[in-house]
């Protein structure tokens, strides 16, 4: 009688296939010369007496120099809630079927993207300047409040709106790309059931569009938190940067104190990134394969093999089935 070798013998367990890798010498050769030279560059950093690892280490906790990245913390904080709040309202003028709120909001887009930041900020530290007093009143009237404009207007205030109002010009037209990615026939199917246009904004519309929002906001805030140190420019000087250029012209060592800077604002935007990484996660859930069932080798289960197993007629995990 003919035996079937298609089917395994009864009692038998059949073998699993040990699949070797495909031998890859390019790969390996790459990774060798990368890391060749990444052992050149930590040699030549902690090898140079240049940088005097000595100064670095000692001012890296110096006062003057966590005072100043305090500032620096507080500068891209403050500027960066304001922006944000400018930039919605930005990209909902844009969205607008009002034709002057379009205008007005393109405007202001166009001019803060078409001028550079540092010409904006000494614009902001000349303010005193241009205009002496402000004033709060009937226009082309009697004033009724009257302040100098110095006393109201430091140099902190002005590089906090100064650094708020040229980032609004860009995340608006972030937010605004986030907005219209949402399907327009949400918000239809919304206004069918009565929904306000506030509400189907603040529960429809903004929960979804921060998937796309949250990665190139969180770039912007990275970048924020180094164009801080353009603000010399109003000037305001108690910045990271600043505090350590200060110092190291004092004691004529520049370079152990720009490593002093460089080091708190990795350490910073390494935090930052972090922190970016979970709000990616958050508000990635459901569109993504970050939450998505796994097997037990590690690999995302697609939709088709999770809808097999919620059915409840395989094992847990597909890839360990064979057909007999």
């Amino acid at each position: 009688m003919a035996t079937d070798h298609t089917r395994p013998v009864t009692g038998e367990v059949p073998e699993l296939i040990r699949a070797r890798p495909v031998p890859r010498p390019g790969r390996l050769i790459f990774a060798a010369v990368v890391a060749v030279l990444a052992a050149m560059a930590v040699n030549a950093l902690a090898t140079n007496p240049s940088f005097r690892w000595d100064v670095v280490w000692l001012y890296l906790r110096d006062v003057t120099v966590v005072r100043g990245v305090g500032w620096t913390l507080l500068l891209t904080v403050a500027s960066m809630v304001i922006a944000v709040v400018l930039a919605l309202a930005l990209a909902i003028m844009r969205r607008s079927d009002n034709p002057v709120m379009r205008s007005v909001a393109w405007f202001y887009i166009w001019f803060f993207r078409g001028t550079p930041i540092f010409t904006q900020l000494t614009f902001w530290g000349l303010l005193g300047v241009l205009y002496p007093r402000l004033s709060l009143g009937v226009p082309f009237g009697p004033e009724l409040v009257v302040f100098d404009t110095n006393d109201v207007f430091n140099a902190a205030y002005a590089a906090i709106l100064g650094l708020a109002l040229n980032e609004a010009a860009y995340l608006a037209e972030i937010f605004r790309s986030g907005l219209g990615g949402v399907d327009a026939g949400q918000a239809e199917a919304a206004r069918a059931l009565g929904m306000k246009e506030s509400t189907i904004l603040r529960r429809i519309v903004l929960p979804q569009a921060m998937r796309v929002i949250v990665p190139p906001t969180g770039n912007e805030t990275i970048s924020m938190l180094k164009t801080t140190s353009l603000v010399l420019a109003i000037p305001f000087t108690l910045d990271l940067t600043f505090a350590t250029n200060a110092v190291g012209n004092r004691l004529f060592l520049p370079i152990p104190l720009l490593m002093v800077a460089a080091i708190w604002y990795l350490a910073i935007t390494s935090v930052l990134m972090v922190g970016q990484h979970y709000l990616e996660q958050y508000y990635g859930r459901g569109f993504d394969s970050a939450g998505a069932p796994r097997g037990n080798r590690g690999r995302v289960l697609g939709r088709k093999q999770r809808a097999i197993l919620a059915a409840g007629t395989t094992k847990d995990d597909p890839f360990l089935e064979y057909t007999p």
